[in-house]
This record gives C-alpha cells, structure tokens and sequence, in this order.
C-alpha cells in the first residue's frame, strides 16, 4: 500500500513538473494584435507562391523535338506548317518561334528584333506578381520587429510603474514580445526562398527562348531542301 501511495505521488511531483507544451495556435495568439498583418502576409504569400508556380511550371513545358519539327517544316519549305504548330503551342517558346515565322523574309536583324521583342513580353509574363513575395519578404520582418518593439515598451512602462514584477514574469514577458519578430523572420525567410526558387524557374524559361531563337535563326540561314 506505501508503495502504491509513493508510486502515485512521485506520478504526481512529475506531472506537475513537466514543462506545459503549449499548441503553435497558443502561442502565436500571444503575439497580439500585429499577428494579424503578419498572418495575412503569409497567407499572401502562399497564393501567389502557388499561383506564379503552376504558371512558369505551364510555361516550361514544351516538345523535346519542337524545334527539330519546326526546322524539319521550314527546311522542306513548308512555312505554313511550321507556323500552325507554333501558333498551336501555348508556351513561351513557341510564341516566340511564331513570331519569327510570320516575320520569314524579313532581313535576319529585323526578325531578331521580333522575337526579342515577343520574348520581353513573355518575360514580363512570367514574372507578374513575383515582385510581391520580394516585398513581403523585407516587410514581414519590420512588421515583426515592430510588434516586439511595442510590446517591449508595454512591458518596460508596466515594470517602472509597479513592483510587482519579478525576474520569471519579466522573462515571460519577453518571451511572449519576440513572437513577432520570430513569426515576421520565418515568414520572410520563407517568402524570400519562394521568390528565388520562381526566379531561377522563369530563368530556365529565358534561357529555353534564347535558345530556341538562335537555332531559329540557324535554320533560316541553312538552304532550303
């Protein structure tokens, strides 16, 4: 019976011991009222993450042998072939292979200029919106820091008012003000990682437009069959 009661009470000291684990929803409800503009912020960045995403991952897909078929068709003079299946093929690319085919016979400066042309607009294309995750990406942070500022305030004019205060309700106190700054830091970090792994996307994307413009001015220059 002794060893029952000491079993349940050692259970009891240690329960009692053990550190409470609050949820993520609790603790980032400390944060106050600037957890608002923060939380929008991240839900922001995530639309527009996922938007741009399934744009640039539509725009990079295209043909391994597009090329080869375009250049097959304008070889054996067969213009109006190669243009249906440019004009055909929604992506970047292709658009900018359009382009220079309707501008056949043309001098070659005046086709690349062209398509030059059609591929800043396609680049403009693919980078619409993705200047919002640069921006949330400095601004979360300072909105962050913003709400650790005032609530270290509060907590400083509270200390100076009373005595009540003590080193363990100073240091939660604290604890509680640099939730915002932790909160703006990994929602910048975040947007920032998004925003350069979209930038490195649309670069594949560029470099496959300038790739394709050059053998397109390749095959123009080759003889005819």
């Amino acid at each position: 019976m002794f060893d029952i009661l000491l079993q349940a009470d050692t259970t009891a000291v240690a329960t009692a011991a053990a550190p409470k684990v609050e949820s993520v929803f609790g603790v980032l409800a400390k944060g106050g009222l600037l957890m608002v503009p923060l939380l929008s912020l991240l839900a922001i960045a995530i639309y527009f993450f996922i938007e741009r995403l399934m744009t640039i991952r539509k725009a990079g897909k295209i043909e391994d042998n597009f090329m080869s078929i375009i250049r097959d068709q304008i070889i054996s003079g067969n213009v109006t072939g190669a243009r249906s299946l440019a004009k055909n093929t929604d992506n970047p690319v292709a658009r900018v292979i359009d382009k220079g085919i309707q501008r056949i016979g043309k001098p070659i400066d005046a086709i690349e200029k062209s398509m030059t042309n059609v591929g800043v607009l396609e680049m403009y294309k693919l980078e619409k919106n993705l200047s919002i995750l640069s921006i949330i990406s400095r601004i979360a942070p300072l909105f962050g820091f913003l709400g650790t500022i005032v609530g270290m305030l509060q907590l400083f004019k509270g200390i100076a008012a009373t005595t009540e205060y003590t080193a363990n309700t100073i240091a939660d106190g604290i604890y509680v003000k640099m939730i915002t700054s932790a909160t703006g830091l990994i929602i910048g970090i975040l947007a920032f990682l998004g925003h350069s792994y979209l930038q490195a996307q649309i670069h594949r994307i560029e470099n496959k437009m300038d790739s394709a413009s050059a053998e397109f001015i390749d095959i123009l220059q080759e003889p005819t069959r």
